[in-house]
């Protein structure tokens, strides 16, 4: 995207079984490196006899949908998309179809006034057994999109979920306006080094790829960066003239760089690929640039502007998939109305990929091949002290019934559905009832109840799962008091009752999402 508007947008990565992507790994042993290696080919008889996974409709994702970037690890697909806030958030699921259901989880919020506002374009890297999250920030208050920065997280263990701390900022000097405008941040193993690529601008150039080497996965070995793609196509420069978004695609000893062309309020946003030739990756004339574009929209099927993408691999290791956000109309920009889609893609005789055209939305299609699970249809939500379910006392159906702990037990009145409201938070509906999780006269004070409610659409309804610890643990916040839900007392008896508290970091507010 242009430094003048905002943007969305989200890729994919590669873990155990994922071998396209940029060498980004599974945890990393003394006898492996730091990055997977390129990929591998499926053969002609995986490919004959893979079984295809659930299915699922485009798009996977409605609410802030634009730049996807999904990751496969340990039976999970995760996606982390733009917010355009100081918060990132995440979705989890053992199928790619119950990605547009999964509960929005937040995994990251900043309120740092350096860095803490409109962040962009996540990516998600499992690198020397740590996952760091890379995305762009601006500084709160400052006009969009001056001061937009890659910011680096790191986890704290293996879980993608986090939690995360900052580990730094990375600035280029000779990036403009200065020092260091940078987007689109994605790191890339290259020759047994590791380089980080991103979108900027350098001596007066237009909006173009750039280059610098890292010497670990959070800071640049060297604060200049090299152009190794600037926008000279007719198709480069529809509206604007834009290069974004590069991401490394690595098979069969061969890198590529799929990278966003053209300015993203058009419907001609688009692909490009480059093509490493060899030499010094630094330098432009290492890369060779395909002469048309490789992705692009596809008016018969009702997708405009597709763009910012990842890649992922089926869990069997058999398929390759693209991750992509797109509009449904022509006018639809680059704003929260574009939608994450994906779908599967082959490879040309010559080893290049060839992603085919878009496929239109609300068409069924097979999920990736070696998905063992069902799709969830909704959560128990269990709490960490008790062991116990969120539940609505008796199966009541009225306003007004009280929300409890139970043992848990396969009554609809313990499954809950998070419904993405589009401005980080959910509604909370009990499938028993189809009514919502609702403090108790929209209270703020300790102690104010948490019940069940008609949806009134206050923010006393609105929570937000929020990483507390490791294991997929969350609190859940509401909106309106700030507050978390837990298990009054700590008790663990059937019965006890649910209500809001100041956060404390008791295991009594703390609860998993668990898919049924």
């Amino acid at each position: 995207m242009s430094r003048t508007r905002s943007r969305v947008w989200l890729a994919a990565v590669t873990t155990l079984f994922m071998a396209l992507a940029v060498g980004v790994a599974q945890p990393a042993s003394a006898a492996q490196p730091a990055f997977a290696a390129p990929g591998q080919p499926a053969s002609a008889a995986q490919q004959a006899f893979a079984a295809p996974g659930q299915p699922y409709t485009n798009p996977i994702k409605s609410q802030k949908g634009a730049d996807p970037w999904v990751v496969w690890h340990e039976g999970s697909y995760y996606l982390i998309t733009t917010t355009f806030t100081n918060k990132l958030l995440m979705r989890r699921s053992p199928t790619l179809a119950g990605l547009a259901t999964a509960p929005s989880v937040q995994v990251w919020e900043d309120t740092t006034s350096s860095r803490g506002t409109n962040f962009w374009a996540p990516e998600l890297h499992f690198i020397d057994n740590r996952w760091y999250l890379y995305y762009s920030g601006a500084r709160v208050g400052a006009a969009c999109c001056d001061t937009q920065r890659t910011h680096v997280l790191e986890s704290a263990g293996t879980d993608p979920m986090g939690p995360y701390t900052h580990k730094n900022m990375l600035a280029g000097s000779n990036l403009t306006p200065g020092p260091g405008w940078l987007i689109d941040a994605s790191p890339m193993r290259l020759n047994g080094s590791l380089y980080l690529l991103g979108s900027g601008f350098i001596g007066g150039s237009a909006q173009s790829l750039v280059i610098a080497p890292m010497s670990n996965p959070y800071t640049l070995a060297s604060n200049t960066f090299s152009i190794i793609s600037r926008p000279t196509h007719a198709w480069e420069r529809s509206s604007d003239p834009v290069n974004e978004g590069p991401v490394a695609l690595q098979r069969d000893g061969r890198t590529f760089i799929v990278f966003s062309a053209s300015q993203c309020q058009t419907p001609d946003y688009k692909l490009g690929m480059l093509t490493y030739a060899g030499g010094d990756p630094l330098s432009a004339s290492s890369w060779t640039k395909t002469a048309n574009p490789i992705f692009q929209r596809n008016d018969a099927n009702r997708v405009y502007g597709p763009g910012h993408n990842g890649f992922f691999t089926s869990p069997d290791g058999t398929e390759s998939w693209i991750v992509y956000h797109a509009n449904s109309s022509s006018n639809g920009g680059c704003g929260n109305g574009r939608t994450t889609r994906a779908q599967k893609f082959t490879w040309n005789a010559d080893g290049t990929p060839n992603l085919g055209t878009p496929v239109a939305t609300g068409v069924s299609l097979n999920g990736p091949a070696g998905e063992t699970a069902t799709t969830p249809t909704a959560y128990r939500i269990v709490n960490r002290n008790s062991g116990k379910c969120l539940d609505v006392s008796g199966g009541g159906t009225a306003d007004g019934a009280d929300v409890i702990q139970w043992t848990c037990h396969n009554g609809t009145n313990q499954r809950w559905r998070f419904e993405d409201l589009g401005d980080d938070n959910s509604r909370l509906v009990n499938v028993g009832s189809g009514k919502v999780l609702d403090v108790n006269a929209c209270g703020s004070a300790d102690g104010a109840n948490i019940q069940q409610w008609s949806w009134s659409n206050n923010n006393c309804q609105k929570f937000r799962p929020v990483v507390a610890d490791q294991g997929g643990w969350v609190r859940l916040v509401n909106l309106n008091s700030g507050k978390v839900a837990e298990v009054a007392n700590c008790g663990t008896a059937d019965g006890a009752d649910v209500r809001q508290w100041s956060r404390m970091n008791s295991n009594c507010q703390q609860w998993q999402l668990q898919p049924v």
